[in-house]
């Protein structure tokens, strides 16, 4: 090949470099401007809790004798917008707070280790400033059971109940012999990059709700959208995947107060047992002593609540009826 055709290759090869260069710095450019007007256009739906330098955001819904803590599953955008029909359907008879945090929905991202310790010490924070007494009925999805184990375990007498959305437990991983995943830390530049709102302007059904058409309206939709444009795999979601494994190891061996009572809804996906063990009987071991604490099966997604919220709201709404009789 001649010097002459090998810089001319060379040439096409620097503009081509250049012009994705410029493409990838436009992009960003753009992602951060729409996430001015985003923030802009979609106001906090709640209010803000100062914690530390930091602010957290929190939505309180309805009245009534019970307080449900909503607490989210692992990266979830918005917890207030993922949770808000089975939030309207609880906060007919009792009043429901969706505390959304650190680096999740309106709240602010956090320098702080996302270690089981710190999320439920927020947590506290947020209802205590909220002038909320408990106790309180804590409502965990998926990745919050660690949590909600946690809380229960270090403060008894601020939690009355616990009912698990899909919930992962501390000794799941011990009861079917697996390993705490883990997220790779180059996740958390999608978001600053415009990577994650890239990836939602090409496929967005695979980041909202798999519900009936109706259950959430268009405009929670498309702020969910945004959201997941900017919070997206950010570094507080990235290192409390991460942080899992060690989170686990701390409550493994904790267990709910025995008089508590507990409402297991799980996924019932179909499938048989593995060796005899399913989510379902793992459940089992978790129930404690007291008479109304049971499992439900449910069909649907790991977001139960996305289809099933009417259901989880009536069977929720008669355990603690239950409850209220007990006492």
């Amino acid at each position: 090949m001649s010097v002459k055709k090998k810089n001319k290759i060379l040439t096409i090869f620097k503009r081509l470099l250049l012009f994705m260069l410029s493409a990838v710095i436009v992009w960003i450019g753009f992602h951060h401007i729409m996430k001015l007007v985003e923030h802009y256009k979609y106001p906090a739906r709640g209010q803000y809790i100062q914690i530390e330098d930091k602010r957290m955001h929190v939505y309180t819904k309805g009245n009534g004798p019970k307080t449900i803590v909503l607490l989210t599953g692992l990266g979830t955008a918005s917890p207030v917008l993922d949770f808000e029909p089975l939030m309207n359907e609880m906060s007919k008879h009792n009043r429901v707070v969706a505390i959304e945090p650190f680096g999740y929905g309106w709240s602010d991202m956090t320098d702080k280790n996302r270690t089981v310790e710190h999320i439920v010490e927020e947590l506290r924070s947020a209802l205590q400033q909220l002038n909320i007494k408990g106790p309180y009925v804590l409502m965990p999805h998926s990745i919050s059971g660690i949590y909600s184990m946690y809380y229960a375990h270090e403060y008894p007498e601020e939690v009355e109940a616990v009912v698990g959305i899909d919930a992962t437990l501390p000794a799941a991983l011990a009861y079917f012999n697996e390993s705490p995943p883990t997220m790779p830390r180059y996740m958390r530049y999608a978001a600053p990059i415009g990577l994650t709102r890239l990836v939602i302007s090409l496929n967005s059904s695979g980041y909202l709700p798999l519900d009936s058409e109706g259950t959430y309206s268009e405009e929670n939709l498309a702020i969910t959208k945004a959201m997941t444009a900017w919070n997206g795999y950010n570094n507080n979601v990235v290192q409390e995947a991460n942080e899992l494994g060690d989170n686990v190891k701390k409550t493994a061996r904790m267990s709910f107060p025995s008089d508590l009572p507990v409402l297991f809804f799980t996924r019932d996906d179909g499938r048989e047992s593995r060796d005899g063990r399913s989510k379902f009987t793992f459940l089992q071991t978790q129930l404690t002593n007291n008479p109304l604490s049971t499992i439900i099966p449910l069909k649907g997604h790991h977001y139960l609540h996305w289809t099933k919220y009417k259901e989880i709201s009536e069977a929720a709404l008669n355990f603690m009826e239950d409850i209220k009789d007990k006492e």
